[in-house]
């Protein structure tokens, strides 16, 4: 019997990047539905707010039609039970963040026995980037365009106040 397997990605995607947008793409190859969820948690203090990173994840996932784009506070677990989703998926870059991926992994089980995490590896042209440097770079004055698309590279450019 066919399942229809809904997957959330969540992340803070302060701003999204190709990494993300990587992931992304092979997580709707691989699920018959992905919920890219905005994590709202202003203590991490955004440089976009929540509407601005989900136009922008809308803008850079369009064209794949089983990708929607939501927002969320409190517990995963709570939000991906709510979406009737079974699974988690979280990128991984490197050893630092698989330590940290498995103690939420293993807590988000414990909190929910309904709910399965999925670990996924960038592409290895990806494997150095995160938001916060694509930022920092930005800031900077440094070329972001093999880092993000276009118009997020704009966006970047138009907060800084950078070219």
């Amino acid at each position: 019997m066919p399942r229809n397997i809904r997957a959330v990605y969540p992340g803070s995607f302060d701003p999204v990047t190709n990494g993300h947008i990587d992931l992304i793409q092979r997580c709707a190859n691989i699920f018959d539905e992905v919920v890219v969820a905005i994590l709202q948690n202003a203590e991490k203090n955004p440089l976009f707010s929540v509407e601005e990173r989900a136009s922008m994840l809308e803008e850079v996932t369009s064209h794949l039609a089983n990708v929607t784009v939501a927002s969320f506070d409190g517990l995963l677990v709570d939000f991906v039970e709510r979406m009737q989703a079974s699974v988690i998926i979280r990128g991984i870059r490197a050893v630092s963040d698989y330590e940290y991926e498995l103690q939420m992994a293993l807590m988000n089980r414990r909190l929910s026995n309904k709910v399965e995490t999925v670990f996924m590896l960038p592409a290895e042209a990806y494997s150095f980037l995160s938001s916060k440097l694509v930022k920092e770079v930005a800031e900077l004055g440094g070329s972001i365009s093999s880092f993000v698309p276009a118009g997020i590279e704009k966006r970047l450019c138009s907060k800084f106040g950078t070219k």
